[in-house]
């Protein structure tokens, strides 16, 4: 089996998940995924495996993840993780599945920050009060 590498953005955070043969692994940043960050983002990261159901056992998935707050890397880790699923067993079913669960989980969210406007305080919108009295 071929190694596979796809990658995933949200906000500011981007990884990239590499999926081989294994033994069932996942690791974020070379921590296991049982030992990664607050438990609600261990248990987003974990959707995408669970809906996959047993392919998940024989197949050892790195993700390396950078930049953004800790929520944004997870939810990039968690895209990057259903789209190597979805590659890897080329699987229609799955892939509606995943669409049907959560339309971001193959889906990035493309919002991102407002750039700034000059002469506003380094906010994009907020402007300089007026004092006429």
């Amino acid at each position: 089996m071929k190694t596979i590498v796809v990658s995933g953005k949200r906000k500011r955070a981007i990884a990239r998940a590499t999926l081989r043969q294994g033994k069932g692994k996942i690791r974020i940043n070379n921590i296991l995924l049982d030992f990664y960050g607050p438990k609600m983002y261990r248990l987003r990261l974990r959707e995408p495996l669970l809906l996959a159901g047993e392919v998940v056992d024989s197949i050892d998935i790195d993700v390396n993840v950078f930049g953004g707050g800790i929520a944004s890397q997870a939810e990039a880790s968690r895209l990057a993780i259903a789209r190597a699923l979805v590659e890897h067993t080329k699987s229609e079913r799955l892939k509606e599945r995943f669409l049907k669960y959560d339309r971001q989980l193959l889906v990035a969210d493309i919002r991102r920050k407002e750039s700034s406007k000059p002469n506003r305080h380094g906010q994009a919108r907020a402007k300089r009060q007026k004092s006429y009295r």
